[in-house]
């Protein structure tokens, strides 16, 4: 008997109609409110700026280069369509359940307590070491843009990897951690003014690069489009599918939207869908001006330029660079706070960390300590050993939100739906099966990693949150009563 009820403690399930409960919400008091001040322009800029970093600027190069030739931009296309699949189903639950979490929230109201708590916990070291794997590539961008003018940032300040002489901090790269971090700390409707900004420039640099180099095309260089062939084009969908989400972080923002069932599937949408035409067009520009087999693998379009006699827009395609990665910080470091404070809220981890600022309704302890935790890591590891710790996660959650969107749907047609998943059950399987493709290509260290914070996560699972979670005491209240107040 014992076994059947933590059987079904694992697998209970937070109410949809109780998680958007206005009484609820009002129950929690102000210390644990967040402010709905974020508009469809707000959001849908924080999804680009999620999708959109370096990637279109050194990625493209690479798969050109060594891996689909021209044939990148179909690459671009398989990986756009396999993460549409995606998020459909994040923009259906967003619309659904409009509250902060994204997939652990989807997860723990769909498929069980435990499926949410090890999403949750995921995306807690995958958002941190994405904020952290940007902040080290942009010390080395900003390195390079100061080279360019004959100026260097001192040595003690860049990390070293590969170079014999051991890894130096990377203090560059920590402070831009906890920059980011004070930004959030702002509240969010001035952080996120910041970003909307931050990701207009960008997307004009993106733009002008996009149509100078149109006046540089020379159709030839298509020729042959797939010299790799097909499954070349398909191997390179696998590497640049990484660079096509962000969306799923802008989702755990859904409680701080000010219409969040109408536009927050809208957002989702939007920033995929612009930010996949600013892809395509990049990667038609790249290889249209420069023959695949003489794109430089790590800075294509500064090599592209230069061939043709444009050399100065080098620095233009760092700026936009730099500026790039600084977006996509800010939107994972405001989805792994969003995440923690809702498992916090939910009593899978302490209260203490649920508590947001008195007048800026952020949580500022939770931002602080992601901000000095991806500090630590952007300063002290090598960038391949910190991007090692940033796929399968996220992969996962995408498996998570697609069956859970399937499951609901069939096991509760009736819910209000604001958007819903096209071709059910077709593409959200398709966003499954391709997730789960993509996660073959992972390396073995990956898995271990990925183990090893798994068993960790169980420990303190059944340790102590399973215990403490607001449905265990929900479980022995008598119906309507409130919950009593914070324990932990």
């Amino acid at each position: 008997m014992a076994k059947i009820r933590a059987g079904q403690g694992i697998l209970r399930r937070k109410p949809i109609e109780r998680i958007d409960d206005p009484a609820a919400e009002a129950a929690a008091g102000e210390e644990q409110r967040l402010t709905r001040t974020l508009g469809l322009t707000q959001l849908t800029a924080i999804g680009v700026g999620g999708i959109i970093g370096a990637g279109i600027f050194t990625l493209a190069g690479t798969v050109a280069n060594g891996t689909a030739g021209p044939a990148v931009l179909i690459s671009f296309l398989i990986a756009g369509v396999a993460s549409a699949a995606a998020a459909f189903s994040y923009a259906e639950f967003a619309g659904l359940i409009p509250k902060a979490g994204s997939a652990y929230t989807y997860g723990y109201a769909v498929l069980g307590e435990l499926v949410g708590w090890l999403i949750g916990w995921d995306l807690l070291l995958e958002y941190t070491a994405i904020v952290a794997v940007v902040a080290i590539g942009i010390s080395g961008y900003f390195n390079f843009l100061l080279g360019e003018t004959g100026a260097q940032l001192p040595a003690w300040m860049l990390g070293a990897p590969g170079t014999g002489e051991g890894h130096r901090v990377d203090l560059f790269a920590a402070v831009l951690c906890l920059l980011i971090a004070y930004l959030l700390t702002l509240g969010i409707k001035n952080a996120a003014r910041f970003e909307t900004v931050v990701v207009v420039l960008k997307v004009l640099v993106v733009l002008v690069v996009i149509v100078v180099g149109f006046f540089h095309i020379k159709t030839a260089n298509y020729r042959p489009f797939f010299p790799f062939g097909v499954s070349g084009a398909f191997t390179g969908a696998a590497t640049v599918f990484f660079a096509v989400f962000g969306y799923d972080a802008m989702s755990t923002a859904a409680e701080e939207s000010k219409d969040a069932q109408r536009h927050m599937p809208k957002a989702i949408l939007y920033s995929l869908a612009i930010s996949m035409v600013l892809y395509v067009l990049a990667c038609l520009v790249l290889t249209g001006m420069q023959n695949y087999k003489e794109v430089d693998p790590e800075s294509g379009f500064s090599t592209a330029f230069k061939s043709v006699g444009l050399g100065g827009l080098a620095d233009v395609i760092a700026v936009g660079a730099i500026i790039g990665i600084l977006t996509v910080m800010f939107t994972f470091m405001l989805g792994v706070t969003r995440v923690w404070f809702s498992m916090s809220r939910d009593g899978l981890l302490p209260k203490w960390f649920a508590k947001t600022h008195p007048t800026r309704h952020v949580p500022t302890r939770v931002t602080w300590i992601v901000g000095f935790a991806s500090a630590l890591i952007a300063g002290f590891l090598p960038i391949g050993e910190a991007a090692e710790l940033t796929n399968i996660g996220i992969l996962l959650a995408f498996v998570v939100v697609c069956v859970a969107v399937i499951v609901l749907r069939y096991r509760r047609p009736d819910l209000p739906r604001s958007f819903r998943t096209p071709g059910m059950p077709v593409v959200p399987a398709i966003g499954v099966v391709f997730s789960i493709w993509l996660i073959t290509f992972l390396q073995w260290q990956t898995w271990v990693r990925f183990a090893v914070w798994f068993l960790i996560g169980l420990v303190v699972y059944f340790g102590y949150s399973y215990r403490r979670s607001e449905l265990a005491g929900s479980a022995d209240r008598p119906a309507g009563t409130p919950p009593a107040g914070p324990r932990g």
